[in-house]
């Protein structure tokens, strides 16, 4: 039997050597294991703002460590419990704790058969002014799911809603009807499937997977760019499910028009649908955002620190709830509801790096900081010290600053734009499951600031 207190002092001594220090004594400090069912691990967290942090932003390290450790696990939950004085008494009445409280297991797992995530609905979707138009074609494609908008194509910036968007409308065709075959895929694995399935010689059952479907749905599109093969493939299978009244859904983060190296045969067929829009959140949408997250965290802020922070914050809805989060915390730590003066100190810890920062400062900020040459960055090396620090700066400038792919790529030495492209999904990709990357690009951005 699994000694469930050494098996997290274990994993606890593992995540502090990949998280910063902060994060550490912030959110594992007061953690426990509650109990261990049928290889389900129950983790005791003192509150929901813990709870909902820990399954949100470490849940996946979490899961890896605790496998790694005891082969047995093969889950993981979050549980409120009690301090330590009072849980020694209650341990007793755990079995009964829990048997009340929880909830089936599907309903806190991306559904493999689908890749849906059950989070990510239209109840749960803020609508404001600035995606008004790409909620009322996502709700029209429910109603008639193969008929109307299809193709449905919807873009914008990072962290503006559009794979909760796409995902809800697969929800809701999914809930409609049990029969209903609805597949959610991001064009990064769609393209490895493929690749994978010409290595092996099962073409075929590639195509009898993707065809099978009644609603296709394909998140970054533009990471297709010049990927001929990939492209070609797409171009058949569009035609098949279409020609079958079969929805099919795309994202990307700009229009599909202005995707560099994506196939003009392709860029019609998106066209003969609806091609709608995220961009920025207008203040109203913040203030409306930031509400509906607080009243989701069960947290009371005045209104003036709302409108304060829609007033700061005029990024996307990530940065929003990013800000939200810090001083959810900060004031829980404290114990009081915050001022002006101190939400201002808060935030402007969090902020990202002003828009004039030239891109200059930020090849050289980069350099310095990992003290390579500045000038290698212009380079055609391919040596590992500099291309990371390339790759990143090319994110930097893309995610923070806006600028287009081309520019970017004329600016670090006449490189084409679909370097910058890869570059820019590959840093993205790797801060997802890279926690020292993550606390890199930190670092950096506060250089910048």
């Amino acid at each position: 039997m699994i000694d469930t207190k050494e098996l997290w002092e274990n994993a606890l001594v593992e995540v502090e050597l990949s998280i910063s220090k902060a994060n550490f004594s912030t959110w594992f400090k007061n953690t426990h294991i509650a109990k261990m069912d049928s290889g389900i691990v129950y983790i005791g967290v003192p509150n929901q703002f813990a709870k909902d942090w820990l399954a949100e932003k470490f849940h996946k390290m979490i899961l890896k460590t605790l496998r790694g450790l005891a082969e047995e696990v093969r889950g993981v939950e979050y549980v409120i419990t009690r301090d330590d004085k009072k849980r020694e008494r209650e341990r007793r009445d755990t079995r009964s704790q829990f048997t009340s409280n929880e909830l089936p297991l599907e309903n806190f797992y991306i559904n493999k058969n689908d890749n849906l995530n059950p989070r990510y609905t239209f109840d749960t979707f803020v609508i404001g002014a600035f995606n008004q138009l790409a909620h009322a074609a996502a709700q029209a494609v429910t109603q008639k799911p193969g008929i109307v908008y299809n193709p449905l194509f919807i873009y914008g910036s990072t962290g503006h809603g559009k794979t909760h968007l796409i995902q809800a409308i697969g929800n809701h065709l999914k809930k409609q009807s049990d029969s209903r075959k609805v597949f959610y895929v991001t064009s990064e694995r769609f393209t490895i499937d493929y690749i994978t399935s010409m290595q092996e010689g099962k073409g075929n059952s590639f195509k009898e997977k993707y065809r099978q479907y009644d609603v296709l749905i394909m998140d970054d599109i533009q990471f297709l760019a010049t990927k001929e093969k990939t492209q070609e493939e797409l171009f058949h299978l569009f035609n098949a499910l279409y020609d079958n009244n079969k929805q099919i859904i795309f994202s990307s983060d700009i229009n599909p028009n202005q995707i560099p190296g994506l196939e003009d045969r392709l860029k019609s067929r998106f066209n003969a649908g609806m091609i709608a829009d995220i961009p920025e959140p207008d203040p109203e949408s913040r203030i409306a955002i930031l509400r509906t997250k607080a009243a989701q965290n069960n947290f009371i802020i005045p209104e003036e620190i709302i409108e304060y922070i829609a007033g700061e914050v005029q990024g996307n809805i990530r940065e929003l709830e990013g800000a939200l989060n810090s001083l959810i915390c900060q004031s829980q730590l404290k114990g009081k509801v915050l001022n002006q003066n101190e939400v201002r100190d808060i935030l402007k810890n969090n902020a990202k790096p002003k828009k004039n920062v030239s891109p200059k400062e930020v090849i050289k900020r980069v350099s310095d900081f990992y003290e390579i040459d500045e000038q290698s960055i212009y380079e055609k090396t391919r040596k590992k010290e500099v291309v990371k620090p390339r790759q990143l700066i090319m994110y930097i400038l893309r995610e923070d600053f806006s600028i287009s792919y081309p520019s970017i790529g004329e600016k670090l030495g006449g490189r084409d734009h679909t370097t910058v492209i890869h570059s820019c999904e590959k840093i993205k990709n790797d801060l997802k499951n890279d926690q020292i990357l993550v606390q890199e690009v930190e670092q950096i951005r506060s250089l910048l600031k």
